[in-house]
């Protein structure tokens, strides 16, 4: 048994818990355009590409724009919720210091766009992530492997070896697609045991408070 050779972090729900933000913001463009939306449309969206969530609210809730301009009508509402509070998931940035004070390679693999997750890495301290893939970067968003593939890539790192840590079902699917082992922590949604297949590639914690670099080793 070794330590893994990176650790690749989701961010919304897994380091901040920022569903919320995004809930709120979905709910007032949808009204601001007639349209009636819900929670079991906001939950649908938890861990997606971005554009992808444009496209389904622009379907779903009868926001008559661009997918690419409804994405930009989200991140400035959630960003300046950012600026006026981060809201950090419990045990996130403790077990980030000790992946970076082992000197494990991490990477930060978010679909939100850059602009967003700036504003959460600029609160961080330097250097908490060697490389980030984000939302904007990327051709096809998870649950497709390549953000996941894209970072292992950067690092230098075969995904097979690298642990990632995710707070959706989206996000677990990328993972494992991709070669990861997947340390799943479930929050606005649940995460099925079974997603991977029976591989023993996926372990579901209820938090990251309490878990140690000793958890990421399988």
């Amino acid at each position: 048994m070794k330590q893994p050779a990176a650790v690749l972090w989701d961010m919304d729900g897994t380091i901040v818990d920022t569903e919320p933000y995004w809930f709120a913001a979905e709910f007032e463009i949808v009204e601001m355009h007639g349209g009636q939306w819900s929670h079991d449309h906001a939950r649908a969206l938890v861990g997606s590409d971005l554009l992808d969530s444009g496209m389904y609210m622009r379907e779903h809730g009868g926001v008559d724009r661009e997918p690419a301009e409804i994405v930009e009508m989200l991140l400035d509402r959630v960003v300046a919720q950012l600026r006026a509070e981060i809201p950090w998931r419990p045990g996130a940035r403790e077990l980030l210091a000790a992946v970076n004070g082992a000197d494990i390679p991490t990477a930060l693999v978010t679909m939100s766009w850059k602009r967003f997750a700036d504003q959460v890495v600029e609160c961080l301290p330097s250097g908490s992530f060697r490389v980030s893939v984000t939302g904007d970067e990327v051709t096809r968003g998870k649950p497709h492997p390549e953000p996941y593939l894209l970072a292992a890539e950067r690092l230098g790192v075969d995904p097979r070896h690298c642990v990632a840590i995710e707070d959706s079902p989206t996000g677990v699917r990328s993972a494992l697609a991709a070669g990861c082992r997947v340390l799943g922590v479930p929050h606005v949604v649940g995460i099925p045991r079974d997603l991977d297949q029976g591989s023993g590639q996926l372990v579901i914690a209820s938090s990251l408070v309490d878990t140690s670099l000793s958890d990421l080793v399988w």
